[in-house]
Protein backbone atom coordinates (compact mmCIF):
# COMPACT_ATOMS: atom_id res chain seq x y z
CA UNK A 1 0.00 0.00 0.00
CA UNK A 2 1.35 3.41 -0.93
CA UNK A 3 1.18 6.45 1.30
CA UNK A 4 -0.66 8.59 -1.24
CA UNK A 5 -4.40 9.26 -1.31
CA UNK A 6 -5.89 7.63 -4.42
CA UNK A 7 -7.10 10.13 -7.00
CA UNK A 8 -5.19 13.04 -5.44
CA UNK A 9 -2.40 14.96 -7.15
CA UNK A 10 0.83 15.67 -5.30
CA UNK A 11 3.17 18.64 -5.40
CA UNK A 12 5.75 20.42 -3.28
CA UNK A 13 5.19 24.05 -2.37
CA UNK A 14 7.97 26.26 -1.04
CA UNK A 15 6.86 28.20 2.05
CA UNK A 16 10.19 29.58 3.29
CA UNK A 17 13.89 29.43 2.47
CA UNK A 18 14.80 25.78 2.37
CA UNK A 19 11.34 24.61 3.45
CA UNK A 20 8.87 23.00 1.08
CA UNK A 21 5.63 21.28 1.99
CA UNK A 22 4.31 18.03 0.54
CA UNK A 23 0.68 18.56 -0.48
CA UNK A 24 -2.07 16.29 -1.80
CA UNK A 25 -4.90 18.01 -3.71
CA UNK A 26 -8.12 16.49 -4.97
CA UNK A 27 -11.68 17.35 -5.94
CA UNK A 28 -13.12 20.69 -7.00
CA UNK A 29 -15.18 23.43 -5.44
CA UNK A 30 -14.71 25.57 -2.34
CA UNK A 31 -11.37 24.78 -0.64
CA UNK A 32 -10.89 22.99 2.65
CA UNK A 33 -7.46 22.19 4.12
CA UNK A 34 -7.06 19.13 6.37
CA UNK A 35 -4.13 19.02 8.82
CA UNK A 36 -2.96 15.75 10.36
CA UNK A 37 -1.89 14.99 13.91
CA UNK A 38 0.76 12.98 15.81
CA UNK A 39 2.12 10.42 15.14
CA UNK A 40 0.71 10.42 11.62
CA UNK A 41 0.90 12.15 8.23
CA UNK A 42 -1.61 13.63 5.79
CA UNK A 43 -2.51 10.03 4.91
CA UNK A 44 -4.72 9.88 8.01
CA UNK A 45 -7.31 11.88 6.05
CA UNK A 46 -7.58 9.39 3.16
CA UNK A 47 -11.19 8.35 3.88
CA UNK A 48 -12.52 11.81 4.78
CA UNK A 49 -10.65 13.46 1.90
CA UNK A 50 -12.16 11.07 -0.63
CA UNK A 51 -15.64 11.82 0.71
CA UNK A 52 -15.24 15.61 0.70
CA UNK A 53 -13.56 15.68 -2.71
CA UNK A 54 -16.94 14.93 -4.32
CA UNK A 55 -17.98 18.51 -3.54
CA UNK A 56 -14.91 20.47 -2.42
CA UNK A 57 -11.31 21.12 -3.29
CA UNK A 58 -9.51 19.15 -0.58
CA UNK A 59 -5.93 20.04 0.34
CA UNK A 60 -3.97 17.69 2.61
CA UNK A 61 -0.44 18.84 3.52
CA UNK A 62 2.16 17.16 5.62
CA UNK A 63 3.01 19.65 8.37
CA UNK A 64 6.55 20.98 8.36
CA UNK A 65 8.70 18.45 10.16
CA UNK A 66 6.40 15.54 9.34
CA UNK A 67 5.84 13.06 6.54
CA UNK A 68 7.39 14.06 3.24
CA UNK A 69 7.57 17.77 4.04
CA UNK A 70 10.92 19.36 4.82
CA UNK A 71 12.29 19.18 8.34
CA UNK A 72 14.39 22.27 9.00
CA UNK A 73 16.78 22.23 11.93
CA UNK A 74 15.42 23.88 15.06
CA UNK A 75 17.28 27.20 14.98
CA UNK A 76 15.11 28.80 17.65
CA UNK A 77 11.60 28.71 19.10
CA UNK A 78 10.06 30.13 15.93
CA UNK A 79 11.14 27.25 13.67
CA UNK A 80 8.30 25.02 14.84
CA UNK A 81 5.98 27.49 16.50
CA UNK A 82 2.35 27.00 15.57
CA UNK A 83 2.43 30.55 14.20
CA UNK A 84 5.16 29.56 11.74
CA UNK A 85 3.36 26.34 10.85
CA UNK A 86 0.09 28.22 10.36
CA UNK A 87 1.87 30.65 8.04
CA UNK A 88 3.07 27.62 6.07
CA UNK A 89 -0.52 26.52 5.50
CA UNK A 90 -1.73 29.97 4.45
CA UNK A 91 1.19 30.15 2.01
CA UNK A 92 0.37 26.70 0.60
CA UNK A 93 -3.28 27.60 0.03
CA UNK A 94 -2.37 30.91 -1.60
CA UNK A 95 0.07 29.14 -3.93
CA UNK A 96 -2.81 26.89 -4.96
CA UNK A 97 -4.95 29.94 -5.72
CA UNK A 98 -6.99 30.19 -2.52
CA UNK A 99 -6.96 33.45 -0.55
CA UNK A 100 -9.71 32.15 1.73
CA UNK A 101 -10.38 28.58 2.80
CA UNK A 102 -11.90 26.35 5.45
CA UNK A 103 -9.50 24.59 7.78
CA UNK A 104 -9.77 21.41 9.84
CA UNK A 105 -7.05 19.96 12.02
CA UNK A 106 -6.59 16.93 14.22
CA UNK A 107 -4.31 16.80 17.26
CA UNK A 108 -1.12 18.75 16.37
CA UNK A 109 -2.79 19.90 13.18
CA UNK A 110 -5.66 21.28 15.25
CA UNK A 111 -3.20 23.43 17.20
CA UNK A 112 -1.85 24.77 13.91
CA UNK A 113 -5.41 25.36 12.71
CA UNK A 114 -6.31 27.16 15.96
CA UNK A 115 -3.34 29.49 15.57
CA UNK A 116 -4.19 30.10 11.90
CA UNK A 117 -7.72 31.06 12.91
CA UNK A 118 -6.45 33.58 15.45
CA UNK A 119 -3.68 35.00 13.27
CA UNK A 120 -5.51 34.99 9.91
CA UNK A 121 -9.23 35.66 10.55
CA UNK A 122 -9.56 37.21 7.12
CA UNK A 123 -8.34 33.99 5.50
CA UNK A 124 -9.97 31.15 7.47
CA UNK A 125 -13.69 30.91 6.68
CA UNK A 126 -14.55 27.92 8.89
CA UNK A 127 -12.51 26.08 11.52
CA UNK A 128 -12.68 22.55 12.92
CA UNK A 129 -10.45 21.22 15.71
CA UNK A 130 -10.48 17.50 16.48
CA UNK A 131 -9.67 15.96 19.86
CA UNK A 132 -7.44 18.61 21.35
CA UNK A 133 -7.47 21.59 23.68
CA UNK A 134 -5.83 24.93 22.89
CA UNK A 135 -2.21 24.78 24.01
CA UNK A 136 -2.54 27.18 26.93
CA UNK A 137 -5.63 25.43 28.29
CA UNK A 138 -4.00 22.02 27.89
CA UNK A 139 -1.06 22.94 30.10
CA UNK A 140 -3.37 24.55 32.68
CA UNK A 141 -5.62 21.49 33.09
CA UNK A 142 -2.81 18.92 33.27
CA UNK A 143 -1.83 18.46 36.92
CA UNK A 144 -1.17 15.80 39.50
CA UNK A 145 -1.31 12.14 38.58
CA UNK A 146 -3.85 12.89 35.81
CA UNK A 147 -1.00 14.54 33.91
CA UNK A 148 0.65 11.13 33.48
CA UNK A 149 -1.46 10.63 30.34
CA UNK A 150 0.59 13.43 28.80
CA UNK A 151 4.03 12.14 29.75
CA UNK A 152 5.23 12.63 26.17
CA UNK A 153 4.40 16.35 26.40
CA UNK A 154 6.79 16.74 29.32
CA UNK A 155 9.48 14.56 27.78
CA UNK A 156 9.56 16.52 24.53
CA UNK A 157 9.42 19.84 26.36
CA UNK A 158 12.96 19.29 27.63
CA UNK A 159 15.97 21.13 26.13
CA UNK A 160 17.46 19.68 22.92
CA UNK A 161 19.48 16.52 23.32
CA UNK A 162 18.05 14.00 25.75
CA UNK A 163 14.50 13.62 24.39
CA UNK A 164 15.74 13.21 20.82
CA UNK A 165 18.30 10.63 21.94
CA UNK A 166 15.83 8.63 24.01
CA UNK A 167 13.12 8.58 21.35
CA UNK A 168 15.48 7.83 18.45
CA UNK A 169 16.89 4.86 20.39
CA UNK A 170 13.47 3.17 20.31
CA UNK A 171 11.38 5.18 17.89
CA UNK A 172 9.06 2.42 16.67
CA UNK A 173 8.19 1.45 20.25
CA UNK A 174 7.67 5.10 21.23
CA UNK A 175 5.46 6.17 18.33
CA UNK A 176 3.75 2.79 18.09
CA UNK A 177 2.73 3.07 21.73
CA UNK A 178 0.45 6.01 20.91
CA UNK A 179 -0.99 4.34 17.84
CA UNK A 180 -1.92 1.45 20.13
CA UNK A 181 -3.29 3.14 23.24
CA UNK A 182 -5.12 6.01 21.53
CA UNK A 183 -7.14 3.87 19.12
CA UNK A 184 -10.41 2.35 20.28
CA UNK A 185 -10.50 0.34 17.06
CA UNK A 186 -7.01 -0.94 16.15
CA UNK A 187 -8.33 -2.17 12.79
CA UNK A 188 -8.73 1.46 11.72
CA UNK A 189 -4.93 1.62 11.41
CA UNK A 190 -4.00 -1.70 9.77
CA UNK A 191 -0.45 -3.01 9.71
CA UNK A 192 0.49 -1.46 6.37
CA UNK A 193 -0.75 1.98 7.42
CA UNK A 194 0.95 1.65 10.79
CA UNK A 195 4.20 0.92 8.96
CA UNK A 196 3.78 4.13 6.94
CA UNK A 197 3.40 6.21 10.09
CA UNK A 198 6.25 4.54 11.95
CA UNK A 199 8.59 4.99 9.00
CA UNK A 200 7.64 8.66 8.72
CA UNK A 201 8.18 9.28 12.42
CA UNK A 202 11.44 7.33 12.51
CA UNK A 203 12.82 9.83 10.00
CA UNK A 204 11.51 12.90 11.81
CA UNK A 205 12.43 12.56 15.48
CA UNK A 206 14.24 15.93 15.87
CA UNK A 207 11.51 17.90 14.12
CA UNK A 208 8.66 16.18 15.96
CA UNK A 209 10.36 16.89 19.28
CA UNK A 210 10.90 20.50 18.20
CA UNK A 211 7.20 20.83 17.39
CA UNK A 212 6.28 19.66 20.89
CA UNK A 213 9.02 21.75 22.50
CA UNK A 214 7.52 24.86 20.89
CA UNK A 215 4.17 23.99 22.45
CA UNK A 216 5.74 24.12 25.91
CA UNK A 217 7.27 27.52 25.20
CA UNK A 218 6.54 30.01 22.46
CA UNK A 219 3.08 28.64 21.64
CA UNK A 220 1.99 29.20 25.24
CA UNK A 221 3.28 32.77 25.09
CA UNK A 222 1.32 33.46 21.90
CA UNK A 223 -1.87 32.06 23.47
CA UNK A 224 -1.36 34.13 26.60
CA UNK A 225 -1.09 37.32 24.55
CA UNK A 226 -4.32 36.52 22.71
CA UNK A 227 -6.15 35.59 25.89
CA UNK A 228 -5.09 38.83 27.58
CA UNK A 229 -6.26 40.79 24.55
CA UNK A 230 -9.58 38.96 24.45
CA UNK A 231 -8.90 37.73 20.92
CA UNK A 232 -11.48 35.21 19.73
CA UNK A 233 -11.92 33.04 16.69
CA UNK A 234 -14.10 35.05 14.34
CA UNK A 235 -15.35 32.23 12.10
CA UNK A 236 -17.79 29.36 12.72
CA UNK A 237 -15.95 26.74 14.81
CA UNK A 238 -16.66 23.05 15.32
CA UNK A 239 -14.81 21.10 18.00
CA UNK A 240 -15.06 17.33 17.96
CA UNK A 241 -13.67 15.16 20.73
CA UNK A 242 -13.80 11.61 21.91
CA UNK A 243 -15.52 10.98 25.24
CA UNK A 244 -12.74 11.93 27.62
CA UNK A 245 -15.03 11.40 30.60
CA UNK A 246 -14.77 13.26 33.89
CA UNK A 247 -11.42 11.79 34.89
CA UNK A 248 -9.36 14.75 33.73
CA UNK A 249 -11.43 17.18 35.76
CA UNK A 250 -12.41 19.78 33.18
CA UNK A 251 -15.21 20.57 30.75
CA UNK A 252 -13.71 20.86 27.28
CA UNK A 253 -16.64 22.74 25.79
CA UNK A 254 -16.38 25.44 28.48
CA UNK A 255 -12.67 25.91 27.75
CA UNK A 256 -13.27 26.16 24.01
CA UNK A 257 -16.16 28.60 24.44
CA UNK A 258 -13.76 31.20 25.82
CA UNK A 259 -12.02 31.23 22.43
CA UNK A 260 -14.93 30.92 19.99
CA UNK A 261 -18.18 32.88 19.86
CA UNK A 262 -19.78 30.67 17.20
CA UNK A 263 -18.94 27.24 18.61
CA UNK A 264 -20.46 23.81 18.14
CA UNK A 265 -18.88 21.22 20.42
CA UNK A 266 -19.72 17.54 20.05
CA UNK A 267 -18.52 14.12 21.15
CA UNK A 268 -17.70 11.35 18.68
CA UNK A 269 -17.91 7.69 19.71
CA UNK A 270 -14.41 6.57 18.80
CA UNK A 271 -10.82 6.82 19.92
CA UNK A 272 -8.34 9.59 19.23
CA UNK A 273 -7.82 8.80 15.54
CA UNK A 274 -11.23 10.11 14.50
CA UNK A 275 -10.65 10.49 10.78
CA UNK A 276 -9.76 6.80 10.56
CA UNK A 277 -12.02 5.35 13.25
CA UNK A 278 -15.16 7.32 12.36
CA UNK A 279 -14.59 8.84 8.90
CA UNK A 280 -18.27 9.09 7.98
CA UNK A 281 -19.03 10.99 11.18
CA UNK A 282 -16.11 13.35 10.64
CA UNK A 283 -16.98 13.98 6.99
CA UNK A 284 -20.57 14.79 7.96
CA UNK A 285 -19.43 17.12 10.74
CA UNK A 286 -17.18 18.98 8.33
CA UNK A 287 -19.97 19.25 5.76
CA UNK A 288 -22.25 20.62 8.46
CA UNK A 289 -19.58 23.15 9.43
CA UNK A 290 -19.11 24.28 5.84
CA UNK A 291 -22.88 24.84 5.55
CA UNK A 292 -22.87 27.32 8.44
Amino acid sequence: MGSTIPGFDYQRITVADGVSINVAVGGSGAPIVLLHGFPETHFQWRHVAADLAADYTVICPDLRGYGDSDKPAEEGPDTYSKRTMANDIVTVAKALGHDRFALAGHDRGALVAFRAGLDHPEVITHLACLDVLPTLDMWEVLHGTNAAVGFHLYLMAQPPGLPEQMIAASSDAFFGYFLDIWANNPEAIPADVRAIYLDACRNAVPSIVADYRASAGIDVEHDKIDRAAGTKLAMPVSVLQQDWGAALGFEASALWSTWAADLRHSTVSCGHFMAEEAPADIAKALRDLLAR
